[in-house]
């Protein structure tokens, strides 16, 4: 049944009141890593060494993603209150290369907020934005606080990673493990820009 937009207002505003700032979500991630855990319901091996390999990921993204000079002075001047609501887990591969580029376009303007909730923490919250009927993540939801409005959704990938995605689906059926290691690459090329383009486009600052 299709939540209604009330509704989807509401869930979102109860989810920021849990939210964690990226820091101290980034810390999380880094201390699983650690002891050999991750976020999230299962705890497989598998999921263990993704946390592992995305808490990494993730300092690397910080140190290499940069913002264009012009990009900066949209984003600073940017005069609407904003709140991004990104839903995650540590585990998730296409997540370690969005949080990052995501966090620091909320960092570049004053009027942009961000907060971090765990998917399998909340359940009403991704139920309410789903992808294709899958409760796909990253999501990141964007809400204008002033007017109290949702103004936009993004994800669970960048608009060329989504359409290579789809193409290869159509192809082969499903997404195999060196089509991941592909798209992984196809991040580390781009350089966060189409994350970028996608978001400003959002905010109507492209």
């Amino acid at each position: 049944m299709e939540v209604l937009e009330k509704n989807r207002l509401e869930i979102v505003q109860e989810y920021i009141s849990k939210g964690m700032d990226c820091p101290r979500y980034r810390e999380l991630v880094h201390q699983l890593a650690e002891i050999g855990k991750t976020t999230g319901d299962e705890q497989s091996e598998a999921m263990i060494n993704y946390t592992k390999l995305n808490d990494r990921r993730m300092t690397r993204w910080d140190k290499t993603f940069k913002i264009p000079e012009d990009i900066q002075q949209k984003l600073q001047a940017l005069d609407k209150e904003l709140m991004f609501l990104v839903i995650t887990e540590s585990w998730c591969g296409d997540a370690a290369a969005s949080l990052p580029v995501v966090n620091k376009i909320a960092e570049t303007s004053p009027n942009i907020s961000l907060k971090v909730v765990l998917r399998d923490e909340s359940p009403e919250l991704i139920d309410a934005f789903l992808t294709n009927g899958a409760r796909s993540i990253p999501k990141v939801i964007i809400l204008d606080e002033a007017n109290n409005e949702i103004i936009g959704e993004w994800g669970p990938r960048p608009s060329i990673a989504t359409q290579m995605v789809a193409d290869f689906k159509e192809e082969h059926g499903k997404l195999t493990a060196e089509f991941k290691q592909d798209l992984q690459v196809w991040y580390n090329k781009n350089k966060g820009q189409n994350i970028l383009e996608d978001i400003l486009e959002l905010l109507a600052l492209e």
